[in-house]
């Protein structure tokens, strides 16, 4: 089991706190956006991740951008010593099938899109602050509200495959350390 990763993120804009921990997907999640609070749990059912999130601001944009900038660093938190450090899921939902492909080995990238700037802007903003590469690809689907939270759940499950423990260090580099100060 991991120690659980607290982050609080502060600005003019946005007050956000995010505990998360390995668990059983367990989440709490009100940050005033309705549809990123459906998003974050479905995320974090998926994902394994026991997730505690807060927060509060002054635009829905500001909101989206710097939760998705908080739970990446808390997610990247997590990452064991010997993960995984890959995952591939692709979710069907109705209409909509979404792929998402992951590694946790920290590289930041993202590819997407998915057909919302918002959402889409969040993956991004995800993955930069968790230094993941994750590539997402529509399938299909018409239906936007579909297409997005398939793509949350696929990253969800992509996310808990990565974070498998292996005991392994999955790298010809060996384990990467870095320390910022």
């Amino acid at each position: 089991m991991t120690e659980p990763v607290i982050i609080e993120r502060q600005t003019r804009e946005t007050t956000i706190r995010v505990d998360a921990i390995i668990g059983s997907g367990v989440s709490q999640v009100d940050t005033s956006v309705p549809f990123l609070d459906h998003m974050l749990t479905a995320f974090a059912r998926y994902a394994g991740i026991d997730l505690i999130v807060r927060a509060r601001g002054d635009l829905r944009h500001h909101i989206i951008e710097d939760v998705a900038l908080a739970v990446g660093t808390a997610v990247s938190g997590l990452v064991p010593r010997g993960a995984a450090r890959y995952g591939e899921r692709t979710v069907p939902m109705d209409e909509a099938l979404v792929q998402a492909v992951l590694d946790v080995g920290g590289r930041p990238y993202y590819r997407g899109p998915i057909p919302s700037s918002l959402y889409d802007h969040w993956m991004r903003s995800f993955c930069d602050a968790a230094k993941f590469t994750l590539h997402v690809r529509v399938l299909r689907g018409t239906d936007r509200h579909h297409v997005v939270e398939a793509a949350f759940k696929a990253l969800g499950f992509s996310l808990r495959q990565a974070l498998a423990d292996t005991g392994s260090v999955f790298s010809t580099k060996g384990a990467v350390r870095l320390e910022q100060s």
